[in-house]
């Protein structure tokens, strides 16, 4: 018998395993049949998903978790039994603020940069024009992980700077049309601002947290519970074409497929710079290898870490402006599903982490980690200001932050 699952998409470079799993018969091999829903915005992914037009979505992790607290509309419980990935999002500011903060040719320190951005952003609120930044979607990891940065350099969201919404399709037309300074987006849209002589990209968000949860797949939690078998052969099905992304000998064919219309329908030489880990931040420059742009199979990076969820959920209280609430911590440590992870993966020897939440940031060198199967090495996991986050203490962590 085989499964038949659709699943909701963005045409970004992070929707590449379930697209992999089906294109290289992995997901056949699972008993799995998958059919693609490809969007716009972030909105549509997740209108469809709760509407039921899709079974699976490839998903904002903070918008998951948004969804099951009910921010924005009536709540409806979602579940993200595994990560897509680990950060991959770049901020790309126009060539204008770029020339005005003597940016060089390379990826520059986040703290370096934070500093030349505060003199532009403190000058461009003077003249009563503030600077403004596009993200993809108010509860994205884009959002939090440039508002995280930018608070941390003294530059205060909200106050010194603008920061507003743009679907990623869009996002290079934005900064072309004078219409943001700078945007927070995933690639390929921050490599296509540059090949169209827009933009030059200067950060990467990994620099701002090194092991940053990015997209996970979401379903609703009623869906995971009647096609459990189904989603568990998936999880199988996109670790095996994780471990084929890797390998460097398949990347130009990945990224012919990944390229193709009814996918990303973008330039297959700035999909394979993503994944490749070699990014050009400007107009006719040469690719800078930044390892770990992307993050998509090692070191369990698809497992879905609680602490995660929980440090996504101290940055939804922080910029909305409201308390830590029991009942909400509750629910936000119940998105993530390692239990499915697990379920999924035992006895198959795959690797899988010992514990289900971990103490953020606090890894400054690679650091072996009790595993329930196989041998787990974790690399640093450092936020750029040094803070650690512990899930035990969300409460301390908020208040250290304001």
């Amino acid at each position: 018998m085989t499964h038949e699952l659709t699943i909701g998409f963005l045409p970004l470079v992070d929707a590449c395993l379930p697209i992999l799993a089906q294109e290289h018969g992995f997901a056949e091999e699972e008993g799995i049949s998958l059919r693609f829903q490809r969007d716009v915005s972030w909105a549509t992914v997740l209108d469809r998903l709760l509407y039921g037009h899709t079974d699976a979505a490839h998903m904002l992790a903070p918008l998951a978790i948004a969804t099951t607290l009910g921010r924005g509309r009536p709540a409806q419980p979602l579940a993200a039994p595994f990560a897509l990935g680990l950060n991959g999002n770049a901020v790309t500011v126009s060539l204008d603020l770029a020339a005005e903060m003597e940016l060089g040719d390379g990826f520059g320190d986040p703290l370096d940069i934070g500093a030349r951005l505060k003199m532009a952003a403190e000058r461009r609120k003077a003249a009563a024009k503030p600077l403004r930044f596009g993200v993809v979607h108010r509860y994205s990891s884009h959002n939090y992980m440039l508002r995280y940065w930018l608070a941390g350099c003294g530059i205060s969201p909200d106050d010194m700077v603008e920061v507003v919404t743009i679907p990623p399709p869009f996002a290079a037309e934005a900064l072309a049309n004078g219409e943001v300074d700078g945007i927070c987006v995933g690639e390929p849209w921050n490599s296509i601002a540059v090949d169209r002589g827009v933009g030059q990209i200067t950060l990467a968000t990994s620099q701002i947290w090194r092991r940053g949860v990015e997209k996970v797949l979401a379903l609703r939690e009623c869906v995971l519970d009647e096609r459990r078998d189904a989603v568990e052969g998936l999880i199988r099905a996109m670790r095996k074409a994780g471990a084929h992304f890797l390998n460097p000998d398949n990347w130009d064919a990945n990224a012919t497929i990944l390229a193709r219309q009814e996918y990303l329908n973008a330039p297959a030489d700035m999909i394979l710079g993503a994944i490749s880990d070699r990014i050009v931040l400007k107009q006719h420059g040469e690719p800078v290898h930044f390892p770990d742009f992307m993050f998509q199979y090692s070191e369990a990076a698809n497992f879905p870490w609680v602490s995660q969820a929980q440090w996504i959920y101290t940055q939804m209280a922080r910029w909305d402006r409201t308390e830590i609430l029991p009942d909400e911590v509750v629910k936000v440590a119940h998105v993530f599903r390692p239990d499915v992870y697990r379920s999924a993966l035992s006895g198959t020897g795959d690797i899988l982490p010992g514990a289900s939440s971990k103490v953020e940031g606090s890894l400054t060198q690679p650091t072996a980690v009790t595993a329930q199967q196989g041998n787990i090495t974790l690399s640093g996991n450092q936020f750029f200001d040094h803070r650690v986050f512990d899930p035990d203490d969300l409460e301390g962590y908020l208040a250290s932050l304001k």
